[in-house]
């Protein structure tokens, strides 16, 4: 059995204060308006403990990003493990996915304001962690409920829908559940083909 010591728990709970810390104010000043100094300030700590944690501001905010990724990520597995089949699970995650964006205020910040707006690379240009992080998600849940995909097109599958979800949070013509419905729409042929090439 592993024991967590007090220090470590310590540490965690610093590290996590200065994460909200941080994405309080991205949401509220965008990446140009970020300051160590004013993250350590709302956390309470010096300011070279912010810099003792992160190192700089980039990794800082690459943090923040990976924290709010694996949050999208659990509702979204949450989602896909709840679905009674694999394409209803898809659905209901591209809903969550955009509908969560459009509530989260870090998102929504990036998504829907001037200040926030060069927050928006991390989801666009420079959006590999998060891609990548939600591909290998999903392509794993692919696998298990679709016996017919082979890693590869689980793969494939699941970084189009990916994809296409990130399109539709970032360009928003449509509701999310009519988001959902095209990307459901767009993939039920290949999971169709594959699974009548198991049978």
């Amino acid at each position: 059995m592993i024991e967590i010591t007090f220090t470590e728990r310590t540490k965690a709970s610093l590290r996590e204060s200065l994460l909200d810390s941080a994405a309080n104010l991205l949401a509220e000043h965008g990446f140009g308006g970020l300051r160590m100094a004013d993250v350590a300030a709302v956390a309470g700590v010096s300011r070279q403990t912010v810099y003792n944690e992160f190192g700089n501001k980039a990794t800082l905010v690459e943090a923040v990003t990976l924290r709010t990724t694996s949050e999208f990520l659990d509702g979204i597995n949450q989602r896909l493990e709840a679905a009674v089949d694999l394409l209803s699970g898809i659905h209901a995650a591209v809903v969550y996915t955009i509908e969560h964006a459009r509530e989260n205020r870090l998102v929504a910040s990036a998504l829907g304001t001037q200040t926030g707006e060069d927050l928006l690379p991390l989801l666009t240009t420079r959006g590999e962690p998060v891609l990548s992080a939600a591909t290998e998600m999903a392509a794993m849940h692919y696998l298990r409920r679709a016996p017919g995909l082979t890693p590869h097109t689980a793969a494939l599958l699941a970084e189009t829908v990916v994809r296409l979800a990130l399109s539709h949070l970032v360009l928003r013509t449509h509701s999310a559940v009519e988001a959902a419905d095209m990307i459901c729409a767009a993939v039920a042929p290949f999971l169709a083909h594959h699974s009548s090439t198991m049978e």
